[in-house]
């Protein structure tokens, strides 16, 4: 039976018959692998994510995490199925030999963690919040903090958080006020020891008993000599805070001064605990002093910076999970469609003959063809992303890593944002064609949609990421960012016209670079006006018509692929080919002109928004 999971077909098509990733191999990080080892780590995830982290996808929703004063209960499934996947040496499928990984590449470390966010997005955050967390301290962290904290996260015996937001700040991270003062120690040389104090707000993953330990990375201000904290992001320094104090041979101490002062209770991602803590209340005292312990990472006031290491992993990773999301609620729509009898052709009017199935009816058809064509879209977006990290870091030279980081720069926000709000709608089309079932719980496509509508907020609104992608990426470097993407538009422009692959491809072609070239005029447009206000007004409608265009290079990519594959495939490739074709056709005809009428506004420097008054509303 196929999975309601993920379609493998799919990710074998991006991964082999696109991207090339067994070209990787080439290259002496890689030597070791083959498809042979790419399949099994898949083949792994796939067993793991559907035996153990699908079925308890619905429970761990409807009892959520909840907090009696002093403990957090969770149900014991997250902990076996979290277990396992650390047993299965996946927390480190990415990393090091020396740090007892598998070198996997990027692009296949993100397909093998797609399987467990799709099954069950509230039991991964605790796995891949430490992922992040443990990549971030080998950026920047002492040997010394890589031994102590590094290898215990990659081993699944301590898991991560990530800890920057506070109830008064929110996104505006200048605001933060937990502050950390130096607090010198015997070989405070090796692991430079701060009390900090303060409180943060929004932290996934903040209390539990799953793991021995949970390592804290926390935002933070050192006071200047008068004791005030620096204004703005300058002062902010990163921090190890662990719940527990490790001594320098790794075992696990005494308390430290975290507190869990609430839970906070979502929408969705029920089964993740979300936290509010305290830092330095007083309710324990290492070492008998106030303040909660925490070692500074890399330098002071290099905090944001560092931090940033795990936040652009994060949005790649909220991306990843928006789109495997919205492609389980599109398979299971898929499924229901083929199973639901209902009804008749509009020709067929004789209430004798026997109903068909709902996906005879051209509407249903309509949804589920929206649906395939913003999820498989997004997807291709992350997994290139994913190999632009790899190129990024294994690419033969220095112009080609640079180019890949680029482009990674570029595309971050967009991958990001755009399956965050149109895998959502995807979603919203999978209740629909569920009918009345699909907004009761019975049926896993409610969730899902509850799941993922917090995507849109998680690691940067719309809005925020909006304002980087025109405020920063586009103009970053003398426009180097824009010029890289460009260049990679163009090729594959070029790659179609040169192909013998009909008429409509061709014109998908010009379509694309037509569509491009608006984008680069406007983009000056915006710049020309002068006033960083006005440019940036409408910043979020940039960010969604440069994702349309986007997903529409995806997709004529993808349908090039498909399109000179196509002769001699087998029965079943060719249908999966042709649907991909159709896929591309349906983007090309129905989502991409929507782009016209934003760019038409933005090009007019368009305040409606810009000049509306509080007192209006």
């Amino acid at each position: 039976m196929q999975s309601k999971i993920l379609s493998r077909r799919d990710l074998e098509f991006l991964l082999y018959d696109w991207l090339k990733v067994t070209t990787l191999t080439e290259r002496a990080r890689f030597h070791d692998h083959s498809r042979e080892t790419f399949d099994a780590a898949i083949d792994t995830a796939e067993h793991i994510a559907t035996d153990l982290f699908a079925p308890h996808n619905k429970k761990s929703d409807a009892n959520e995490p909840h907090f009696d004063g002093t403990s957090v209960t969770i149900i014991p499934e997250v902990k076996r199925a979290l277990d396992a996947f650390s047993s299965a040496g996946l927390m480190a499928a990415g990393q090091d030999y020396e740090l007892d990984g598998m070198q996997l590449p990027c692009v296949v470390e993100k397909a093998v963690s797609a399987y467990f966010t799709a099954a069950n997005v509230a039991t991964s955050a605790y796995l891949f919040l430490t992922i992040g967390n443990a990549n971030t301290l080998l950026k920047c962290a002492t040997p010394r903090q890589i031994a102590r904290w590094v290898r215990p996260l990659f081993a699944g015996r301590f898991f991560g958080t990530m800890c920057l937001s506070e109830p008064q700040a929110g996104s505006s991270l200048s605001d933060i006020s937990t502050r950390a003062i130096h607090d010198p120690v015997d070989g405070d040389e090796g692991e430079r020891q701060y009390r900090l104090s303060g409180n943060k707000m929004w932290i996934s993953a903040g209390e539990h008993d799953l793991a021995g330990n949970i390592v804290h990375l926390v935002l933070a201000k050192i006071p200047g000599p008068d004791g005030k904290l620096i204004p703005g992001v300058k002062g902010i320094s990163l921090f190890i805070v662990p719940k527990f104090i490790v001594d320098a041979d790794g075992a696990i101490g005494e308390r430290n001064d975290v507190v869990l002062a609430g839970l906070n209770h979502k929408m969705g991602n029920r089964g993740t605990t979300n936290c509010l803590l305290n830092f330095g209340e007083g309710k324990f005292t290492p070492g008998g002093k106030a303040g909660a312990i925490g070692y500074l990472v890399g330098n002071p006031h290099q905090g944001l910076a560092n931090m940033f290491h795990m936040m652009n992993e994060a949005r790649i990773g909220v991306g990843l999970g928006a789109t495997v999301l919205g492609i389980t609620g599109y398979l299971h729509a898929l499924d229901y469609a083929r199973l639901r009898p209902q009804g008749r052709h509009p020709a067929e009017k004789d209430p004798a003959r026997a109903q068909v199935p709902i996906i005879e009816h051209t509407d249903v058809r309509r949804m589920l063809l929206a649906q395939k064509a913003y999820v498989e879209g997004a997807l291709a977006l992350v997994m290139y992303c994913a190999r632009q990290v790899d190129e990024q870091r294994s690419a033969p030279t220095p112009e080609a890593r640079q180019h890949a980081g680029r482009l990674l720069d570029f595309l971050t926000p967009i991958a990001k944002s755009w399956p965050s709000q149109w895998c959502v709608e995807a979603n919203s089309l999978a209740i629909q064609v569920h009918g009345g079932y699909g907004y009761t719980r019975e049926y896993n496509v409610e969730q899902f949609y509850r799941d993922n509508r917090l995507n849109a907020i998680h690691e940067g609104t719309h809005g925020i990421h909006g304002l980087d992608l025109l405020g920063r990426k586009v103009s970053t470097q003398d426009g180097a960012l824009f010029v890289a993407i460009s260049a990679e538009l163009a090729a594959t422009v070029a790659k179609v016209r040169a192909a013998d692959v009909g008429v409509e491809l061709h014109a998908a072609a010009d379509l694309l670079e037509e569509e491009w070239q608006r984008i680069a005029a406007v983009t000056q447009a915006l710049y020309a006006a002068g006033d960083m206000n006005k440019t940036l007004a409408n910043a979020s409608v940039y960010l969604e018509a440069v994702g349309h265009t986007v997903i529409a290079w995806m997709w004529l990519e993808m349908a090039l692929v498909a399109q000179l594959n196509l002769p001699g495939a087998s029965p079943a490739d060719a249908d999966f080919y042709r649907g991909k074709l159709q896929a591309c056709r349906y983007f090309f005809h129905w989502e991409l002109p929507k782009v016209q009428p934003q760019l038409e506004l933005l090009a007019s420097i368009d305040t409606t928004t810009l000049d509306m008054q509080d007192a209006w509303f």
